[in-house]
């Protein structure tokens, strides 16, 4: 009975992924709370492990305690955790099958579908793979920078000080984490472009979606280039390589295009989006921070220019700070609550309702307002179902935002700015605060841990994974339109 019990509960990769962020967060906590994770002037409690554990391993950032306080052992498990919990628990299981048996079951290739969001099951094995080497690249590439920033501005004392710290936020960057070894985040380098542009470029990268980096790493001049000459025939014969609709077979039996292929909607949404919120973020910080002096005021042009751009694009779920967010106005403060609510690209190491799911919001408001039949983006018609995701995770996401902020203003007697604010933030994984996250107490901790795991794990799946059963009705109720408006 107890093995049917289980089966069930697992019978659905939505529920599996669900195990297993709790199962990550579990792990963290037990391995936080021990004695050696902690400098030895220093204890963290069972609800502050948990909490930091939550927060790394949903790539969030948000903190009770100082992570400056953490041991080298506490602050490799904080490491483990955002690596893991940004790439996918199921992601990398499925990445180390592929290293040790060289192929991936169904299961666990249902599983890696549901946390990275594939559309082509059958492409598992290969996106997994670029999925890797992408990783690598982004992260190595920013740590190798970082280092020598590190060490030649004299931020660290020597290299090893330096690799370590810039490994680590090279990774927390990447996967959106927010999280800095340094007690004021990244408040040291406001004016510093060769820290601060970096790491803007790597979470931005992180936040475009793991789907989509996969078609750009396709598309990359070289590849694109190769896969041309291979295709051609050679001495003036035809290739017999070649298969049917002028594609050509690679060793591994899959037809590779001869010719560039036009960009799937999911890119052409989730670059146009992304593209539009960089615009939108950095300009709105400038505007309305540009002459307060607790935050943008005594910086010059530069300066000004350089802290705008980075606070203005960090709201997308990237959680690090070069000014003090409890100083900036409260305009300011919402219009970051509305674009941390949004988040970044869906299938990324971002939480939010995504680019996408905005993006096609906006779309409906649009043909409901011109009378159209159909629902329109890039000359594409988006189905009904999608439609219906879209409302549903935004109404689910709003009910979230909002109950919390209720509840942490009854609970914790914080007013409704700051309350949304760190409600948003836990939501949509981004971990930027106003300075109330480590004075609540025991209520509010738990609030926002719950809300930080579902908006990691993702509404939809989340539904789905709790959910008992799924019946398809074999009928429909008659139609009849109601009075809206």
């Amino acid at each position: 009975m107890i093995a049917t019990a289980l089966a069930k509960v697992v019978s659905t990769p939505a529920r599996l992924v669900v195990i297993a962020f709790a199962s990550l967060i579990t792990l963290g906590t037990i391995l936080l709370v021990l004695p050696v994770a902690v400098d030895a002037a220093g204890a963290v409690g069972v609800q502050d492990a948990l909490f930091i554990s939550t927060s790394a391993s949903t790539v969030t950032g948000l903190a009770t305690v100082d992570i400056a306080g953490f041991s080298l052992f506490g602050e490799l498990v904080i490491l483990g955790l955002i690596q893991v919990g940004g790439f996918g628990v199921m992601t990398i299981g499925s990445v180390l099958a592929l290293v040790v048996l060289e192929r991936v079951g169904l299961r666990q290739r249902m599983v890696a579908q549901a946390e990275i969001g594939l559309v082509d099951i059958g492409e598992l094995s290969r996106l997994l793979w670029a999925i890797a080497r992408i990783t690598v690249v982004v992260e190595a590439s920013l740590a190798l920078v970082l280092f020598a920033r590190f060490w030649q501005g004299g931020y660290e004392d020597g290299p090893v000080s330096s690799a370590y710290s810039a490994v680590f936020h090279s990774v927390a960057s990447f996967n959106n984490a927010g999280i800095s070894l340094y007690s004021d985040n990244l408040a040291r380098f406001v004016g510093d472009p060769f820290v601060t542009l970096p790491v803007t470029a790597s979470f931005t990268v992180g936040g475009l979606g793991f789907p989509l980096l996969v078609e750009l790493w396709r598309r990359r001049p070289g590849r694109v280039g190769a896969a041309q000459r291979r295709a051609r025939p050679r001495d003036g014969g035809s290739n017999g390589a070649r298969g049917h609709g002028g594609r050509r077979r690679s060793i591994a039996g899959v037809a590779e295009p001869t010719r560039a292929q036009p960009w799937s909607l999911h890119a052409r949404m989730t670059l146009t989006a992304t593209g539009v919120l960089l615009v939108i973020g950095p300009a709105m910080v400038c505007a309305l921070e540009w002459s307060n002096p607790d935050t943008l005021g005594d910086l010059d042009v530069g300066g000004k220019l350089l802290a705008g751009w980075f606070q203005g694009v960090t709201p997308r779920t990237a959680g690090f700070n070069t000014v003090p967010i409890g100083a900036m106005n409260e305009t300011t403060l919402f219009g970051t609550t509305v674009l941390m609510f949004i988040g970044a690209g869906p299938a990324s190491t971002s939480g939010g309702i995504k680019v996408t799911t905005a993006a096609v919001l906006c779309a409906v408001i649009y043909a409901e307002v011109r009378g159209d039949r159909d629902v329109n983006i890039f000359r594409r018609r988006i189905p009904p179902s999608m439609v219906r995701a879209s409302l549903t995770i935004l109404l689910l996401s709003v009910g979230l935002v909002v109950g919390t902020s209720l509840v942490l203003m009854a609970a914790e007697g914080i007013e409704l700015t700051a309350a949304l604010f760190e409600s948003a933030s836990a939501f949509g994984t981004v971990g930027l605060s106003t300075g109330v996250t480590g004075s609540l107490g025991t209520a509010g901790h738990l609030v926002l841990v719950v809300v930080m795991f579902f908006g990691r794990v993702g509404p939809v799946t989340f539904a789905t994974a709790i959910a008992l059963r799924s019946d398809l009705r074999l009928y429909r109720h008659p139609e009849e339109r109601p009075i809206i408006g």
